[in-house]
C-alpha cells in the first residue's frame, strides 16, 4: 500500500496554482472559449452581453450608493469605469473627455493572458461601460477600436455619449436608458 502525499504534507502547502481569482477567471476564458467554438463569436458576444449588463445595472447601484447620488455626472462616470475596472486588475485610464464621448486606453486586460483569442470576453467591457453610461447620461454608444484580446498591446474603448456624425458611423453597440 503507498503511503498518501497528505500523510506527510499539508494539501494546503502543495504548490498548485489554483486561488479563486485565476479559477474564475480561467473558467470566463474556458466557458467563452467554448461559446465561441459552439455558437460562433458574434452570439457567443451577445451572450456574454446579456451578463454584462445585469452586471452593469448592479455595478452602477453600487456606486450610485456609495457616492449617495441618484445619477452619475458625466466626470463621475468615467471615474467610476475606470476605477472598476481596475479593482479588477485592470490598468484603465482616461485619454479624452467632452461632452460627445470618453475615450479610454488599458495597459492590462483584467482577464489576464487568458483574454488571448477569446474577443467574445470583450463584451463584458462594452456591457459594463455601455450600461453605466447610458443609465446615467441616457444614452451610449460602445466602440472597442483596439483589444488586448485581438493582439494589440493594449485596448482603446470610445463610449459616446451623444448619437453625433462620428458615433454614427463607428462601428459599435448603442445602450439606451
Amino acid at each position: 500500500m503507498t503511503k498518501s502525499l497528505v500523510t506527510e504534507t499539508s494539501m494546503s502547502s502543495l504548490d498548485v496554482s489554483l486561488e479563486s481569482n485565476l479559477f474564475l477567471r480561467t473558467l470566463f476564458r474556458e466557458l467563452s472559449g467554448t461559446l465561441q467554438k459552439v455558437v460562433g463569436l458574434e452570439e457567443a458576444s451577445g451572450l456574454i452581453s446579456v451578463v454584462g449588463k445585469s452586471m452593469g445595472r448592479e455595478i452602477d447601484r453600487k456606486y450610485k450608493s456609495a457616492l449617495q447620488v441618484y445619477n452619475l455626472s458625466r466626470e463621475q462616470v468615467a471615474e467610476v469605469l475606470v476605477d472598476l475596472k481596475n479593482r479588477i486588475q485592470g490598468d484603465f485610464y482616461i485619454i479624452e473627455q467632452t461632452d460627445e464621448k470618453i475615450v479610454f486606453g488599458n495597459r492590462v486586460c483584467p482577464f489576464g493572458d487568458n483574454i488571448k483569442n477569446r474577443p467574445s470576453m470583450c463584451m463584458m467591457t462594452s456591457n459594463l461601460f455601455g450600461s453605466i453610461a447610458a443609465e446615467n447620461l441616457g444614452y451610449a454608444k460602445v466602440e472597442l477600436q483596439e483589444t488586448i484580446a485581438k493582439g494589440n498591446p493594449g485596448c482603446r474603448v470610445v463610449v459616446y455619449l451623444r448619437l453625433t456624425k462620428e458615433a454614427e458611423n463607428a462601428p459599435g453597440r448603442e445602450y439606451f436608458k
